[in-house]
């Protein structure tokens, strides 16, 4: 394999999502935003809702990530995700509805209104809209 390039496998719970050689991979993780070139040192760590950007010697990709882990090799990153999507895979008018009413929930609070699965379901729903380019 070239120097400036790694593998990358993402997988899901019901398939394979991507799988081939990359020059980078950027996401979001519980400690902040990582982007990952070849010869990474060895590291596993916590995806956080976000975008994902890889970057092949013949385009850029971006997919809605949500959650799972990552390991992080010299030569090889695995993805374990357990809801990613591609922009065209996401339905938009259903993400739009989901982050009116996670707005709604925040906006008026109540003793009864988890905030954290409130916050959570807007930022999901984000995550796809600005996957989706909306």
């Amino acid at each position: 394999m070239a120097d400036n390039l790694m593998k990358l496998k993402i997988v899901s719970p019901d398939r394979v999502f991507y799988e081939g050689k990359v020059q980078k991979v950027e996401f979001n993780t519980s400690l902040g935003e990582i982007g990952v070139l070849p010869k990474h040192i060895p590291l596993t760590v916590i995806i956080e809702p976000g975008l994902l950007s890889l970057y092949s010697e013949k385009e850029t990709k971006q997919a809605a990530l949500h959650a799972g882990f990552a390991e992080i090799l010299p030569e090889a990153v695995t993805i374990l995700a357990e809801v990613i999507e591609w922009p065209e895979e996401i339905d938009i008018s259903r993400a739009e509805a989901a982050a009116k009413r996670a707005k709604e929930r925040i906006g008026t609070k109540t003793p009864e209104t988890d905030m954290t699965r409130a916050e959570t379901a807007l930022h999901r729903a984000m995550v796809r809209l600005s996957a989706a380019g909306r």
